[in-house]
């Protein structure tokens, strides 16, 4: 290794990474915030089902099929209007950068920095990275606050109900005038 004091070439070797990450890409990727945010969660969750555990009637026997549909279809909606929306993109704005309009009230945001500006900024515009950790937040409201946690469920269920009859709509809207 160059012990050279080239900044350029300094800024490349931070890039590939180094010790325990060194090599994994050629492309900067903060290996190390995903750790540390793969932690929180883990550790999130392990705080939660310790406080649940001993409040016995905090976690349920069960979850029916039509409870894990509810949540499924709420952690889908609040998973968008956290990483997608126009509304919530002062939320992510000091980790993102804008690229454009999708349409249907949503953006494309790339992730910038580096560290954890840079993890929070992937976790914050990715739906797939937030889902885990929406899911979550979402299991644990219901194990401490079940009747608040199913009547926002319900809510975010309507809107996406409504969100695919928008699209319906204008997509016959676009077919009939053709």
């Amino acid at each position: 290794m160059s012990t050279s004091h080239d900044p350029e070439q300094h800024a490349i070797q931070r890039s590939h990474g180094h010790g325990l990450f060194a090599g994994y890409s050629d492309t900067y990727t903060p290996l190390g915030a995903y750790a540390g945010l793969v932690g929180i969660f883990i550790g999130a969750f392990a705080v939660v089902t310790f406080v649940a555990k001993r409040h016995a009637a905090a976690i349920p026997d069960r979850i029916s099929e039509g409870d894990i549909a509810l949540l499924g279809v709420a952690t889908h909606k609040l998973t968008r209007l956290i990483t997608k929306d126009w509304v919530t993109s002062p939320l992510r704005a000091p980790f993102t950068t804008y690229r454009e309009s999708t349409g249907g009230g949503e953006v494309r945001e790339d992730a910038r920095g580096r560290g954890m500006r840079r993890a929070l900024g992937d976790l914050f515009t990715c739906a797939w990275c937030s889902g885990p950790w929406v899911a979550g937040g979402l299991a644990a409201g219901w194990m401490f606050w079940p009747k608040f946690t199913r009547i926002v469920s319900g809510a975010l269920v309507a809107v996406t109900l409504s969100d695919f009859l928008h699209h319906a709509y204008e997509k016959a809207k676009r077919w009939s005038s053709s």
